[in-house]
C-alpha cells in the first residue's frame, strides 16, 4: 500500500476549501447544526427541554436579519449586516451574535405576556397596570391616547404597533445585556462584535434632525435613541447640545429604562413601555397621523400596505433594530439579579443628564434650597438603610413550595418554665418591601388566567366557525357539528395528570432517547460503522465473531417536517376491556413525544350528542396556556359515534398544515353506529373519505383496538396498525411517528 502524503493531502484540502463560497458554506446545514449544538451546551444551566432549531438562509435582498418564534432561530446570512465584513471569520462571529441575540429571546423573552399586553391594549385597557403618571402633563397625555385610540379602530391597531415596537426596544436591551452577562465565552465575545459594529452604524442626535427634514420625523428620532440607551447605555450626541427636546424626553425615561433592562419578569418592562407612551404622546400622535397619510400615498400608488407594515419597516431601517419575536412561551426562571456589563456608561449618562438639570435649576433655585434638598437626600439615604435593615429580618415569600415539615410521631411538648406575660410599648413595624410585590404576582396571575381563559373562548368560537364552513357530504346533511373544549384546566385534572403521567412519560423519553442519536446521524451524515451487511468491508473490523464487519458512508440528509393528528373514537363501546384506558394513555405518551421533539401535534375525540357529533379538542397545535397535557384527562367513553364527520373534520385541519409530511393516526374500535349512519354504507364513507385526503397528501393509519381488526382492516385496508395486544398500543403508535420523521 502507497504511504500517505499528508503534504499532498494538506494542499487537497485547502484546495477543496477554497472552493467552497460563503453562500454554501454560511447556509450549510452543518453550520446551523453547529449552532444547534451550541444552543443546547450553553442551555443546560437552565434544564431547558425545547431543541432549539436554526434555519440559514440567504437573500440580499431581504431587510430582515435574523428573527425567532421561540422554537426556531432563523438567520439571513446574507444580509448586509454581514457581508459588509471583508473576511470568513469576521462574517461567522457577526452571524454567531445574531444568533446569540435570539437565543437570547428563547430564553428570557416572556411571549405570553406580551402577548396579553396586545390584547389587552385591543380593548382599551393598561396590563399589567396603568403607568404611573408622575410629570406634568401625564394625566392629559393618557386621556388622550385613549381618546385618540377608541375614536377609530385603525389608530387602535396603530397604537398596538408602537407598543409592540417599544416592547421590542426594551426586550432588546434586556436579554442582550443578559447574555453578555450569563455567557461571557465565545456567545458574548461574539455578541458583542456584532454590538460594536451596530454602534458604530448609529446616527448621532445631530444626523436624526438632519434627517427629520427629508424623510423622517421627531419621534422616530426619540425612538432610535431609546435604542441606543436600551442597548448601549449611552447616546451618541454630535453637535447638538443636551438641552434639545430629543436627549431631554430620554433623559426623562432613564431611570424607567434601567429598571426594564435589569428586570427579569417581562410584566415589568411592559409597565415601562405603558409609561412611554403616555410620555411621548405630543410626538407619537403626529406620527401616527403622519403615517396615516402615507399609507393613503401608498395606496393611491397602487400599493396595498397595512399600517402595521409601514411601522414596521421603518423600524426596521433602524441602525440597531431587530425583528420582534413572536413565540408561546415563558421564559426560562432565574435569579433576578445579575450584573449589567453597560453599568458604567449608564452612569455616566446619568451624570450627563443630572448635569443638564442642575444647571438649568441652579438659574431659579436659591443655595438654601439646594443645602434642604442635600440634607432632605440625606436623610432618605438613612431611612433607606433603616429600611433595608428591618427588611432582612422578614423572609422573601414566593409562589413554589419550599418543602413541608414531615409529620413525626412525638410523645409531648415541651414543658419551659418561668414563662411570663410582658408588653412592648416601643415595637414599630418590621418593613416587608415584597408585600406589594407579593399581591401584585397573585394579581398578575389571575389576570394571565383570565387572559387566556378569553382567548381559549375566542379560539373555540374559530374552532366552531371553522367546523361549520367544512362540506361533509350528504351522508351527513343535516348533523350539526359542535367542537367543544374546556376553556380553564382545573386543579382535578392536573392532579389526575400528575398522578399517571411518570410511567408513561418515561416510555416517551426512551423512545424519544432511541430516536435522537439516529436523527443526529442521519442530519450529519458520516461513517455507520459495524453493520451486519453491507457492500464495505471494514478491514479494523475483520477480528469480530459476529459478522458486524460492514461499513457504509451516508450523506447528510434534511429531516422532513412533520404534523401529527390523533383522533380517538370515544363511542360508547370504548368503554369495555379498558379500550379508553389504554387510548387514553396512548395520547399522553404521543403528546409528550412530539412536543418534546418540536412536532405539531393535536388530539381530537368524538362522540354524539342527540344524534350530533361532538368534537373533543384536547391538544392544538399551537397550546395557549401550556395545559393542552391536563386537557387529556378528559378522554372518556361517550355515546355513539359517527366516524365520517370528525374524520373529515381533523383530515381538513391537518391539510392546512405547512408541513411536508401530515400524518393522520385514528384509534377506533371499528364500529361507526349512529342514528342512520352504521353498517357497509357508514364504512364506504370513511373509505371514500381516506381516498380524499390521501389524494391530498394526508397519511392515513387506523389501530385497532382489542378484538377488532377486522373491522379496522376491511374499511382502511394499507392503513391498517394491527394492535392485538393492548398493551403495545401506546409504543406502536408512536413508532408511527417515529418511522416518518426518519421516511
Amino acid at each position: 500500500m502507497a504511504r500517505v502524503n499528508h503534504k499532498k493531502v494538506r494542499q487537497l484540502l485547502n484546495e477543496q476549501r477554497s472552493k467552497i463560497s460563503d453562500r454554501q458554506f454560511f447556509t450549510s446545514r452543518i453550520l446551523a447544526l453547529h449552532f444547534e449544538d451550541m444552543a443546547m451546551a450553553q442551555t443546560r444551566r437552565y434544564q431547558y427541554n425545547r431543541r432549539i432549531h436554526v434555519g440559514l438562509f440567504w437573500d440580499p435582498k431581504s431587510s430582515s436579519v435574523a428573527n425567532t418564534n421561540n422554537l426556531r432561530i432563523r438567520i439571513n446570512t446574507g444580509n448586509q449586516l454581514v457581508t459588509q465584513n471583508r473576511s470568513r471569520e469576521n462574517r461567522y462571529r457577526i452571524i454567531c451574535g445574531l444568533f446569540a441575540h435570539e437565543l437570547g429571546h428563547c430564553l428570557y423573552t416572556d411571549f405570553p405576556a406580551s402577548q396579553t399586553h396586545k390584547n389587552y391594549l385591543e380593548v382599551g385597557k393598561w396590563y399589567p397596570d396603568p403607568p404611573e403618571l408622575k410629570m406634568p402633563g401625564d394625566i392629559r397625555n393618557e386621556r388622550r391616547l385613549w381618546e385618540y385610540g377608541k375614536s377609530d379602530p385603525q389608530n387602535m391597531e396603530m397604537l398596538r404597533w408602537i407598543a409592540h415596537i417599544i416592547s421590542n426596544i426594551l426586550e432588546d436591551g434586556y436579554v442582550e445585556n443578559r447574555m453578555l452577562s450569563r455567557f461571557p465565552g465565545k456567545l458574548g465575545a461574539c455578541l458583542q462584535d456584532l454590538r460594536n459594529q451596530q454602534w458604530e452604524s448609529l446616527p448621532t442626535v445631530t444626523q436624526l434632525m438632519e434627517k427629520e427634514e427629508s424623510d423622517g420625523h421627531i419621534f422616530e428620532s426619540i425612538l432610535q435613541l431609546l435604542l441606543s440607551y436600551a442597548k448601549y447605555g449611552e447616546l451618541k450626541y454630535g453637535e447638538t447640545p443636551l438641552s434639545d427636546e430629543r436627549i431631554q424626553t430620554v433623559f426623562g425615561l432613564l431611570t424607567e429604562i434601567d429598571s426594564a433592562v435589569m428586570e427579569p419578569l417581562g410584566k415589568n418592562r411592559l409597565r415601562t413601555v405603558n409609561l412611554i407612551l403616555v410620555r411621548c404622546w405630543e410626538y407619537l400622535q403626529d406620527y401616527l397621523e403622519l403615517c396615516k397619510a402615507r399609507q393613503k400615498e401608498a395606496e393611491a400608488s397602487g400599493a396595498s400596505s397595512a399600517l402595521g407594515e409601514i411601522l414596521c419597516r421603518r423600524f426596521l431601517l433602524f441602525p440597531g433594530s431587530s425583528e420582534a419575536g413572536e413565540g408561546s412561551s415563558p421564559p426560562v426562571e432565574e435569579e433576578a439579579s445579575f450584573p449589567l456589563p453597560t453599568a458604567e456608561k449608564r452612569e455616566e449618562t446619568a451624570k450627563q443628564a443630572e448635569e443638564i438639570e442642575s444647571s438649568a435649576n441652579a438659574e431659579m433655585e436659591e443655595n438654601s434650597t439646594d443645602r434642604a434638598e442635600e440634607n432632605s437626600k440625606g436623610d432618605e439615604s438613612l431611612s433607606a438603610s433603616v429600611f433595608r435593615e428591618a427588611s432582612s429580618r422578614k423572609q422573601k415569600v414566593s409562589s413554589k413550595e419550599g418543602g413541608r415539615i414531615p409529620l413525626v410521631n412525638t410523645e409531648r411538648v415541651s414543658e419551659p418554665l418561668g414563662g411570663e406575660i410582658t408588653r412592648d410599648d416601643s415595637y414599630e413595624r418590621e418593613r416587608y418591601d415584597g408585600a406589594a410585590a407579593d399581591i401584585e404576582r397573585v394579581l398578575e396571575q389571575m389576570a394571565e388566567k383570565a387572559a387566556c381563559k378569553q382567548l381559549e373562548n375566542e379560539r373555540l368560537r374559530e374552532l366552531n366557525d371553522a367546523a361549520q364552513g367544512i362540506s361533509y357530504g350528504n351522508i351527513h346533511e343535516g348533523v350539526s357539528i359542535c367542537v367543544k373544549r374546556i376553556a380553564e384546566v382545573d386543579e382535578e385534572l392536573i392532579e389526575q395528570y400528575n398522578t399517571i403521567s411518570a410511567p408513561l412519560l418515561t416510555i416517551s423519553r426512551q423512545l424519544q432517547k432511541s430516536l435522537m442519536q439516529q436523527l443526529k446521524d442521519r442530519q450529519r451524515g458520516g461513517k455507520q460503522t459495524s453493520l451486519p451487511m453491507g457492500r464495505r468491508l471494514e478491514a479494523h473490523a475483520l477480528y469480530r465473531n459476529d459478522g458486524k464487519v460492514f461499513y457504509k458512508n451516508a450523506l447528510p440528509n434534511e429531516l422532513p417536517e412533520l404534523a401529527v393528528g390523533l383522533l380517538l373514537d370515544e363511542s360508547g363501546s370504548m368503554r369495555s376491556s379498558d379500550r379508553c384506558t389504554y387510548a387514553r394513555a396512548s395520547a399522553v405518551i404521543l403528546y409528550d413525544f412530539c412536543q418534546s421533539l418540536h412536532i405539531p401535534v393535536m388530539v381530537y375525540g368524538h362522540s354524539t350528542e342527540s344524534s350530533n357529533v361532538a368534537l373533543y379538542s384536547y391538544a392544538e397545535f399551537d397550546s395557549i396556556d401550556g395545559n393542552d397535557k391536563y386537557r387529556l384527562m378528559d378522554i372518556s367513553a361517550r355515546n355513539d359515534n359517527r366516524d365520517g364527520a370528525a374524520l373529515r373534520y381533523v383530515a381538513e385541519q391537518l391539510f392546512k398544515r405547512q408541513e411536508e409530511v401530515k400524518l393522520l393516526i385514528l384509534v377506533s374500535d371499528g364500529q361507526p353506529a349512529a342514528d342512520g349512519y352504521y353498517g357497509s354504507a357508514a364504512e364506504e364513507d370513511l373509505r371514500g373519505i381516506k381516498q380524499e385526503y390521501r389524494r391530498k397528501g394526508i397519511l392515513f393509519v387506523a389501530a385497532a383496538i382489542g378484538d377488532d381488526k377486522a373491522n379496522i382492516e376491511r374499511i382502511y385496508g394499507d392503513s391498517y396498525l394491527d394492535i392485538t395486544d393492548l398493551n403495545q398500543l401506546p409504543v406502536k403508535l408512536t413508532t408511527i411517528v417515529k418511522r416518518h420523521i426518519k421516511a
